[in-house]
């Protein structure tokens, strides 16, 4: 199944391929454009604002929460009826120290709160 993208592409193979490109510019771009220096550091507000950026000239659901529950492999990622409170909970999590981060990041991975790109917006 390809995912349905701003760029009509509909091999799933392909899309992939364009869709690490285009990330990769952006995210050169969010690094050397002092962009995330505006943003609030651990924040679910700010994962969202990166996705935007990563993803916005490929798919309409950049920057948003999924709309549907999602497992990879046998792995189920946090359902979608538990996902908006998940996400209030990691928010409050923690990140003082390299632990705590590290705990922060593995939870907001369980949550998986975007149909595609997490990890590279993580």
């Amino acid at each position: 199944m390809t995912l349905e993208s701003k760029l009509s592409i509909t091999n799933a193979a392909e899309l992939a391929k364009v869709e690490e490109k285009l990330s990769k510019i952006k995210a050169n771009q969010l690094f050397t454009s002092g962009f995330l220096d505006t943003l609030k550091a651990g924040s679910f507000q700010t994962l969202a604002d990166i996705h935007q950026y990563l993803f916005a000239e490929i798919y309409d659901f950049s920057g948003k929460i999924r709309t549907l529950n999602m497992a990879k492999g046998n792995f189920r990622f946090a359902p979608l009826m538990y996902l908006e409170v998940a996400l209030k909970n990691i928010d409050v999590m923690p990140q003082s120290s390299f632990d705590e981060i590290i705990e922060k990041y593995v939870e907001m991975n369980i949550a998986h709160p975007f149909r595609e790109g997490n990890g590279r917006s993580t």
